[in-house]
């Protein structure tokens, strides 16, 4: 694989035709593996001169936020400098010049800022359902299995299991076993496909690492922030939504919000993001566990509008269905109200409603004088670009894990626009882990004062 790479760096310095293995938006674990494994199959059992290049659809500098990426990158000992990313290459130059032909892996649309590329599609993969409306016509391979990588796995043991490496087969093995829970047959996200295809990828390597083992590892790195600056930490895990021009970005932070509001420079950081992405209000959802192994979610809202920060408060302190039994938490700064959330049920899909419930009524109580900068203003206008981008809400007021299933949901397929894919098979997401052992915690400690009743 690493020499492979190396290949195709090389690649790019030349004029030539080129077949883009292009992952989805988000650059999870299974897009990245899914996009390097397919395209090293093809170069590998093609018998012309064509080029197989896997692109990451991401810019690198947002690579340290898939932390689970840079972990098995390091582990697995692949270079992120023989990477490709989407800024290092222009493929609607290439599609120009006529020498483009995509390969879609781990989704099967096109946002709207790639529309024009759409007539150079040439074969899709994914594990999805498929979105008849915006699906290229070309070749489709689409299985509802837990993970892409599964898929990627078959086409190399049925088409060239010689090619396959013990590089590749652990970047596969460990993204399915990642994907799919650690193959729990409680959480019930891993198919049977699933199961055979890391039992094989085993029986031909025996030293790959033990599931729990790279499960625990590649979760673990999953959720780390440490090495984060504040501006990644909330482009991390954020959703966004917009109503009567009022943008309000929403993010999950994996730390207490007592360690988090300690750090250097936060008001200038948020003040920065906001500014940034052209946001009115921030809202950061702090989430982890306590000593007793105990869910812990808190809020804080930052908005330097008083009016609309004390109507967002307000509807989330009074609201009842669901109530978030909210503690004022102590702040020492003035545009920022911090609270402790009694009801860890409350996740962030379900405070969206109550922060559109806010909005609304604000728009009805109150109009924001025009001229006020970015930071201290209203958001007039959502770019396309801000629509495209993962982490973005994907329709005005709603965000893409706002109708997820109650297993943990699939990400954004290729970030479409309207796209509707909750209805596919889940998968694993941050907050959705979270949820799941709040429940699980919850009815645990239910049956337990039962039990003794």
């Amino acid at each position: 694989m690493e020499d492979y790479l190396q290949g195709c760096r090389a690649a790019l310095q030349e004029s030539r035709p080129l077949h883009v293995v292009l992952g989805n938006e988000a650059c999870d674990l299974d897009s990245m593996v899914s996009a390097l494994a397919l395209a090293f199959y093809l170069a590998k059992t093609t018998e012309t001169e064509e080029v197989f290049v896997p692109v990451l659809n991401i810019k690198r500098s947002e690579l340290p936020l898939r932390g689970d990426n840079i972990f098995f990158l390091q582990k697995i000992h692949i270079p992120e400098s023989l990477l490709i990313f989407r800024d290092e290459i222009d493929l609607h130059a290439l599609h120009q010049a006529g020498q483009l032909t995509l390969i879609l892996v781990d989704h099967h649309v096109l946002p709207k800022s790639d529309s024009a590329l759409e007539e150079t599609v040439a074969e899709v993969l994914d594990h999805r359902p498929i979105e008849q409306r915006h699906c290229p016509p070309c070749h489709i391979s689409v299985e509802l299995v837990g993970s892409c990588a599964t898929l990627v796995t078959e086409r190399i043991l049925q088409g060239a299991p010689e090619i396959l490496d013990r590089q590749t087969a652990a970047l596969l093995h460990g993204t399915i076993i990642l994907d799919c829970v650690n193959m729990d047959l409680k959480v019930g996200k891993a198919t049977p496909k699933d199961s055979t295809y890391v039992e094989k990828l085993e029986a031909l390597f025996p030293d790959l690492p033990k599931r729990n083992d790279i499960f625990d590892s590649l979760q673990k790195a999953k959720f780390d922030v440490s090495g984060l600056t504040t501006e990644q930490m909330l482009r991390k895990d954020q959703k966004t939504i917009c109503r009567q021009g009022i943008k309000v970005a929403i993010s999950a932070i994996y730390m207490d919000l007592e360690a988090f509001l300690q750090r250097s420079g936060l008001i200038a950081d948020l003040h920065a993001f906001c500014q940034a992405h052209n946001c009115d209000v921030l809202v950061a959802m702090t989430i982890f566990f306590n000593t007793h192994n105990e869910p812990v979610r808190q809020l804080a809202i930052f908005c330097p509008h008083a009016a609309l920060r004390m109507m967002i408060c307000g509807v989330l302190e009074c609201s009842h269905s669901p109530s978030l039994k909210l503690t004022p938490a102590p702040s020492t700064h003035p545009n920022l109200q911090a609270y402790l959330q009694g009801n860890t049920q409350v996740s962030r899909k379900k405070l969206l409603p109550l922060l559109q419930e806010a909005l609304s009524a604000y728009s009805d109580s109150v109009k924001i004088p025009s001229g006020q900068p970015e930071t201290e203003g209203v958001c007039r206008e959502q770019a396309d670009k801000d629509l495209d981008r993962a982490g973005s809400s994907l329709v005005p007021g709603l965000s893409q894990d706002e109708e997820e299933p109650p297993l943990p949901p699939t990400p954004m397929n290729s970030l479409v626009d309207e796209c509707p894919l909750d209805q596919g098979l889940p998968k694993l997401s941050a907050e959705a882990i979270f949820e799941k052992c709040s429940q699980i915690s919850l009815s645990q400690s239910t049956a337990a004062s039962l039990s003794q009743k």
